[in-house]
């Protein structure tokens, strides 16, 4: 990846300028969401940092980025990437209120108005009554307005580059890490076809590259691209496969939502956007790929056709084990004028799939709640890896009922298959605050009587706590009240005040000459819960007041 110094300031710079300004006039006809615009928003926002001095993708961008996420810093845009014309943006994703703005809302809990809709779509069933009847139409005319449509004529094909012309050096890939075998793609959308029911499927899957025209693709057995090559190889065909590289964000978050097999990513984030995406026809494939896409990638993988991939830097925190992965060829590249490439890396949270997640999160509540009734909220905190450990919380009525609630959460979507610890809690629990939770486990726990542990299911690969790989253990902890026959005796009273009392000392907080004081949540740093970083900061703050 080393090359010559590209002084990018001035021209690409230039570029990025104008590309951004011009996206404020937006299109003749439909509504620009498009990787520039949202880049624009951020910018006006104040949550957008070039960066214009020379930048190499090898180790260099990664870390830059990986210190400016963790101090809750702004989106970056390299535009002097050292080997390539293009910028790379970076950390877009990098807190949950810009997660949130690529949803085109303000508010995460506006996500879960989103979920309920979406979980219609995941389980149907008969409407009960006018209400649900309403619900169920505004849902019917929210498809229709969130079908694709075909642009003729699409930016992402403004320059097409094909056979000898197709080098992967020409865009600036990262190697996130010291120990990783090669440059990766990241965020690029991977995209294929059910070869029996012409179904496309669009995940999120790392590609690295292998030589300047062929990258191996990482794709757990579960997931849409490897079930389709199943069915390619039983078929004896190839699997056709184009990366859209650049996109809109909420694209991405819509690959990353978990929707019935049936249904396609792009009707869902037609849904998410309010309005169908704007799709292209690919050049060599039988394809469709988002038409304001910055780079697109297309060709095929030969059933049985295997490359090295790995060791790599994972979620985990570890590097992945080198795996024999499918091998992508790919005989076309074709791309907007002045491209930007969008990318992200993978390690121990927080990272931008870490904040990704923790969005997710709230859609996926209304969809746990229709398939588990008696989940009120439900978390997945971000430090264990975002798919880990679930805190539940459920409206308990019968004994028993908190082993039901996690039996039926590892099974309720693909992505909770990998879930090692589950932790059930009383609805009275704010599972978004670790010490109510802990409360819960050390007040209501008795190890002998509450842990569940199934042995030998399927597992992720990358778990390397699990002694077999592939294969692993999962535990639930029951942590809410014991009622019935899990009572073998007379509990406490749980400490409490009427609600009477407190709402008349609420009333008096100013009389009593304590309203200074405020009445929300105190800072979580009293009691011992500041992270690190935060403390380094107080460290250094203190050592340059000495100085």
């Amino acid at each position: 990846m080393q090359g010559k110094v590209r002084h990018s300031r001035h021209r690409n710079g230039s570029a990025m300028g104008s590309a951004l300004a011009t996206a404020s006039k937006g299109q003749a006809r439909h509504s620009r969401r498009d990787l520039r615009s949202f880049l624009e928003l951020l910018e006006q926002r104040g949550q957008l940092r070039r960066i214009t001095a020379p930048v190499d993708p090898d180790l260099e961008v990664a870390a830059i980025a990986d210190r400016v996420l963790a101090l809750g810093g702004p989106a970056l845009l390299f535009e002097n990437v050292i080997g390539s014309s293009m910028p790379v943006a970076v950390n877009l994703l990098g807190t949950v209120e810009r997660v949130v703005w690529s949803m085109g809302m303000e508010d995460p809990e506006e996500l879960e108005a989103l979920g309920e809709r979406l979980a219609l779509l995941q389980q149907p069933r008969p409407p009960k009554g006018l209400k649900e009847a309403s619900r169920f139409g505004g849902l019917l005319l929210d498809l229709l307005k969130a079908r694709p449509d075909l642009d003729l004529l699409p930016p992402c094909q403004q320059q097409v580059f094909k056979g000898a012309e197709v080098n992967l050096d020409n865009l600036p890939l990262l190697r996130p890490w010291p120990g990783d075998a090669g440059p990766v793609i990241t965020l690029g959308l991977v995209i294929t076809k059910d070869p029996e029911t012409g179904v496309p499927n669009v995940g999120v899957y790392r590609l690295q590259k292998q030589s300047i025209n062929s990258a191996t693709v990482h794709w757990l057995s579960v997931r849409g691209g490897a079930r389709h090559l199943r069915k390619a190889a039983a078929l004896g065909k190839p699997l056709e496969v184009a990366v859209a590289i650049g996109v809109h964000p909420l694209l991405v978050m819509a690959a990353a939502t978990p929707i019935p097999v049936q249904l396609s990513e792009w009707l869902f984030a037609g849904i998410y956007a309010g309005e169908g995406v704007r799709l292209a026809r690919c050049k060599t494939v039988n394809l469709e790929v988002p038409s304001h896409s910055e780079v697109v990638l297309e060709g095929t993988i030969t059933p049985g056709e295997l490359g090295p991939d790995g060791p790599c830097g994972d979620h985990m925190g570890f590097y992945g084990g080198e795996e024999a992965s499918p091998l992508v060829r790919f005989h076309c590249v074709t791309q907007r004028r002045k491209p930007v490439f969008l990318t992200t890396f993978s390690g121990r949270p927080p990272k931008e799939e870490a904040m990704l997640a923790i969005a997710l999160n709230r859609l996926y509540t209304p969809i746990l709640r229709q398939q588990i009734p008696e989940i009120v909220d439900f978390f997945l905190p971000m430090e264990g890896l975002s798919y880990k450990l679930a805190v539940l919380a459920i409206d308990k009525a019968y004994p028993g009922q908190a082993k039901r609630a996690a039996m039926a959460f590892w099974s309720a979507l693909p992505q909770f298959t990998y879930t090692k610890f589950v932790v059930v809690v009383d609805k009275s629990i704010n599972i978004r605050d670790p010490r109510q939770v802990i409360w819960a486990i050390s007040a209501q726990v008795d190890p002998q009587r509450d842990l569940f542990v199934l042995e030998d299911t399927p597992f992720d690969s990358l778990d390397f706590a699990s002694e077999r790989l592939g294969l692993g253990g999962r535990l639930a902890i029951d942590a809410t009240t014991k009622v019935g026959p899990e009572k073998r005796h007379d509990w406490g009273e749980a400490l409490g005040r009427p609600a009477e009392l407190e709402a008349r000392i609420d009333g008096r907080w100013a009389e009593l000459g304590l309203a200074d004081l405020g009445q929300g949540e105190p800072d979580p740093a009293l009691f011992g819960y500041t992270l690190e970083h935060v403390l380094e900061r107080l460290a250094q703050g203190a050592q340059g007041a000495k100085s």
